[in-house]
């Protein structure tokens, strides 16, 4: 099985300087490589009731690795792509930590993947340099607007986007069914998590609306 990496935390002020490459840790449906390439490609990906424009580079990523967040991820907010809640990450919360799946990017390719998170057109740059010297920085108010970076792994920046509120800061919603076979299909591709521990996992951030047995049988086992 292969082993979850955990991002060495530095300090701020650690990089001075723009990055070529960034790891993208995702968190949610992004886990799913397949899904992550509509995103990079363009289109509708399976499942989803949305089409989108994609990046200026199309590649694939050219890593994509597990690994273990400190915090919690929950759900909240309504999704018109998933009706139900979507998958929110709070670095600071107490928990077990956030199963996740990094894929090493461009930075332009990133800049492109958070605008159409937004619903924005993509092929503007993101200025990182806050969010590279303080670990945090806020773009504007939208759900995933804030960007955190928990470090690095292998030389690159750790980065990844999330809602301005914390966790217990929002009323939580719950995911639908669709949404979380997407999240554990893109968990279990890693190798890093068998499913029993997936789905328990799942059930935790879904605060108990889901058991792990129901989150199990959305994958037909």
């Amino acid at each position: 099985m292969t082993t979850a990496r955990r991002t060495g935390l530095r300090g701020a002020g650690r990089r001075g300087r723009a990055p070529g490459l960034i790891w993208y840790a995702a968190y949610g449906s992004n886990t799913h490589l397949t899904r992550l390439t509509h995103y990079l490609s363009g289109g509708v990906p399976p499942g989803g009731g949305r089409e989108y424009p994609g990046c200026r580079d199309a590649r694939r990523p050219l890593r994509s690795v597990p690994l273990l967040l400190p915090g919690r991820m929950y759900f909240a907010t309504r999704s018109p792509v998933w009706s139900g809640g979507r998958a929110f990450y709070d670095g600071g919360a107490p928990g077990g930590g956030v199963r996740a799946r990094a894929h090493l990017l461009t930075a332009g390719q990133f800049s492109d993947l958070v605008a159409q998170e937004m619903y924005r057109a993509p092929g503007a740059d993101l200025d990182l340099g806050e969010v590279l010297r303080h670990g945090r920085h806020r773009l504007g108010d939208g759900r995933y607007e804030t960007l955190l970076y928990p470090g690095d792994m292998d030389g690159h920046p750790v980065v990844t986007f999330t809602a301005p509120w914390a966790c217990g800061g929002i009323g939580h919603v719950v995911p639908s069914g669709s949404y979380l076979r997407h999240i554990a299909e893109g968990l279990a591709e890693t190798g890093a998590w068998d499913l029993p521990g997936i789905a328990a996992y799942l059930a935790e951030c879904a605060d108990g609306a889901w058991s792990p047995r129901e989150i199990t049988a959305l994958l037909g086992r």
